[in-house]
């Protein structure tokens, strides 16, 4: 295992840098608010929507800031590549993993997801506070690892059998099939993609690491040479794409467009499965 996520009882809270993700997909102010109350001590705080997303960009739902952008928000909050980092959210939540593949295709090695939620940090006895941190700015020089970003071009090379690429859609089942589609403006997968809903990597509220998942990602993976993931807006992709690496998958990539992207090309081909 590459050891993506981690739990409480290996921390020694001292000895990470701490990013608090929390966020709510129905109250958008949500996660401020909750980091306002309360909060990992000297832990910042990175919103999905101000700082993990280009809201007024094009590229899908959740487009992915400049790289300008990232590099201000590492400085500001602080980083070093070498740190080692602790993201964390409300705990199964996709909004820790967005961070964390975002601090991972900036070049940090040593960051890790947190399994457990805020609550649970709590009642463990890590160091809570309310306070704004103080936090030094740094200067931080990127490593952007171009192999673990898959572009619309990359995809549609993908679609069109010019590359040995498996894609993966996280959604739903019943949105990959096509049969209902509450955001997007049409209903489908992206053609050839596979399917496996991120829901299946929690069981109640947390994230698994079981035996029985790690066999359920081999059947789905097993031999592939490229795989790459995506959601509707690129953002529950993550927990997929952070479980693969968890378990020593290499050569994924994200579709940070994802599906929402891959539609707002009018003439973009749709795969659908008609019930039998």
């Amino acid at each position: 295992m590459s050891y993506v996520f981690i739990s409480l009882e290996n921390i020694d809270h001292a000895s990470y840098k701490w990013i608090d993700a929390r966020f709510s997909l129905k109250d958008p102010v949500e996660g401020k608010r909750k980091y306002e109350e309360a909060h990992v001590k000297n832990a910042v705080h990175w919103d999905l929507n101000d700082d993990l997303s280009n809201l007024h960009d094009s590229g899908g739902r959740q487009p992915l800031p400049q790289k300008e952008a990232l590099v201000e928000l590492f400085e500001r909050s602080g980083l070093a590549l070498d740190d080692q980092i602790i993201v964390y959210d409300d705990g199964g939540s996709p909004f820790a993993t967005r961070a964390w593949w975002i601090l991972q295709y900036a070049g940090f090695k040593q960051a890790y997801i947190l399994l457990e939620g805020f609550e649970e940090l709590k009642a463990a006895g890590i160091p809570i506070d309310s306070e704004k941190p103080q936090i030094k700015r740094t200067i931080v020089t990127p490593n952007w690892n171009e192999s673990i970003y898959a572009s619309r071009q990359y995809v549609e090379e993908t679609v069109d059998g010019k590359r040995d690429n498996t894609l993966i859609d996280a959604r739903a089942a019943i949105r990959y099939r096509g049969e209902t589609e509450p955001l997007d403006r049409i209903a489908g997968h992206i053609p050839g993609a596979l399917n496996f809903d991120w829901e299946q990597l929690k069981e109640n509220g947390v994230y698994r690491l079981d035996n029985q998942l790690q066999e359920q990602l081999g059947q789905l993976v097993g031999d592939k040479q490229e795989v790459t993931v995506y959601c509707g807006s690129g953002v529950t992709a993550t927990p997929l794409y952070a479980m693969l690496a968890h378990h020593g998958y290499e050569n994924i990539r994200l579709y940070v467009g994802s599906y929402s992207d891959w539609v707002s090309k009018v003439d973009a081909p749709v795969g659908v499965i008609k019930p039998q």
